[in-house]
C-alpha cells in the first residue's frame, strides 16, 4: 500500500513548473502594465477624460 506521507516527503517540484509559473506571472505583470499605459496615453491626448471622484 501507498505510504501518502512519505511520497510527500520525496517530493520535489519540477523545475519546468516552475519555469511556467514565473512566465505566466512575468505575462500577468505585463498586462497591467500595458492597460496603464493605454490609460495614460489616453489622458494625454484628451486631458479631460480624467473623472474628479
Amino acid at each position: 500500500m501507498i505510504n501518502f506521507d512519505e511520497e510527500l516527503k520525496k517530493y520535489k517540484p519540477s523545475l519546468e513548473i516552475n519555469q511556467a509559473e514565473d512566465a505566466i506571472n512575468g505575462n500577468d505583470l505585463r498586462d497591467v502594465i500595458d492597460i496603464v499605459e493605454e490609460m495614460l496615453r489616453e489622458v494625454k491626448t484628451d486631458p479631460n477624460r480624467i473623472r474628479k471622484v
